[in-house]
């Protein structure tokens, strides 16, 4: 089991919360925007809160592009996007228009809710998932267990063979993918209590 984990700084993603998690599992843990630690990981945690167009732009200011593909599609290292950084691995989103990384064949979209009284977005808050398929990210969770969710754009996938978690929110969107090494999550686990600690738990165990 190798445990060097690089959570990726790019400015934009909840990097205390996450990194205090994986130290209270005993994970070795570095918090980078530097290519080289990127690429000497064992693997990779890429967090998110905020505007899609800005954090590919500070990607690419950053020169983390190349390295993130690098680690991700050449040395098929295991990569964790949370929340925003899930929508990034997407092809594209609606959020200012832009290309994602593209390793996963979906497009990001904004909710389109029609009772906004009862479903306001952005979604916020705990609710439920719904598991797709089995998976060692998934390990001794429960089916319908709750996760906290703060977002207002999800994922409209290609593949239905990626999708890992389904959430209810006025309809079922994608929250949550698994393609080979590659994972993401829409809600934030690192604010879910016991079941976010064992959701990361079982990544630091891959």
């Amino acid at each position: 089991m190798q445990n060097k984990i690089v959570i990726v700084d790019y400015g934009m993603g909840n990097l205390l919360s996450v990194r205090k998690k994986l130290l209270r599992l005993n994970a070795e843990v570095v918090v980078s925007s530097n290519p080289a630690d990127i690429l000497n990981a064992d693997k990779i945690i890429l967090p998110g809160v905020g505007h899609f167009k800005k954090a590919i732009e500070t990607l690419k200011t950053l020169r983390l592009i190349d390295a993130l593909n690098e680690s991700v599609l050449v040395k098929q290292k295991p990569i964790l996007g949370i929340c925003l950084g899930m929508q990034l691995l997407a092809n594209s989103s609606e959020e200012g228009n832009v290309y994602g990384m593209g390793w996963i064949d979906a497009e990001v979209v904004r909710f389109k809710v029609k009772d906004t009284v009862k479903s306001k977005v952005p979604h916020m808050g705990w609710n439920q998932i719904i598991k797709s398929k089995e998976s060692l990210l998934m390990k001794g969770i429960p089916d319908l267990s709750e996760f906290y969710f703060v977002h207002s754009y999800h994922l409209l996938l290609n593949e239905r063979e990626d999708l890992l978690n389904e959430t209810e929110y006025e309809y079922r969107f994608c929250s949550a993918v698994e393609k080979n090494n590659i994972f993401g999550v829409q809600y934030h686990p690192e604010k879910s209590h016991d079941v976010g600690e064992l959701l990361l738990k079982n990544f630091v165990d891959l």
